[in-house]
């Protein structure tokens, strides 16, 4: 008998209910795997910039789709958040070695890090779920943090992170804030 052929099979198959395998959520799993593979190539080659690219579009188009479709769930949220993490970390860790900066831009973005940290570990503790707002402050640093890899060849790496690390600070302090007082961070 086949696997699709076995009777309540699409009862218990997670991947094959509405709930979850829906486009938006194919494209955050994307996500996962496109970042995974930016580990097999030189971080800043055509390459490297290609899959970033492909992960950044599925970022941006996956929660529009969902909207969309009516297929939002509370899966796909954190599926999502779990998605941005794991390109974040992804392109810290490749991007980061493979250039040159000053220990004191390299301090701030490390700070970034432990209170983004922090701030995930907080709502896990005060709410015991994922907490990742998806506020203004958060999309407009997450763009411009997107973008640095893109316009390093250009400018350098010190130029473009500046702003980048400004939004990026000011976004995790929100967040920290929203979450503490339990704000609507949707």
């Amino acid at each position: 008998m086949a696997w699709n052929s076995t009777p309540g099979y699409a009862r218990t198959n997670i991947f094959a209910t509405s709930r979850y395998a829906t486009v938006a959520n194919v494209l955050t799993f994307s996500r996962i795997a496109l970042s995974v593979a930016l580990l097999t190539q030189t971080p800043l080659s055509p390459a490297f910039l290609a899959l970033l690219a492909a992960a950044g579009i599925t970022d941006m188009i996956d929660g529009a789709i969902a909207r969309a479709t009516g297929s939002e769930t509370e899966f796909g949220e954190k599926l999502d958040s779990i998605a941005d993490v794991v390109l974040a970390a992804i392109c810290l860790a490749t991007i980061l070695p493979a250039i040159s900066l000053p220990l004191w831009l390299l301090i701030w973005i490390a700070v970034i890090a432990v209170e983004k940290i922090a701030n995930l570990a907080g709502g896990l503790l005060m709410y015991r779920r994922l907490i990742a707002p998806h506020t203004t402050a958060n999309k407009t640093a997450g763009v411009l943090v997107f973008l640095v890899p893109f316009v390093i060849p250009i400018f350098g790496a010190v130029i473009p992170a500046i702003p980048a690390c400004i939004a990026a600070t000011f976004a995790v302090i929100q967040e920290g804030h929203y979450i503490r007082l339990g704000l609507d961070w949707g």
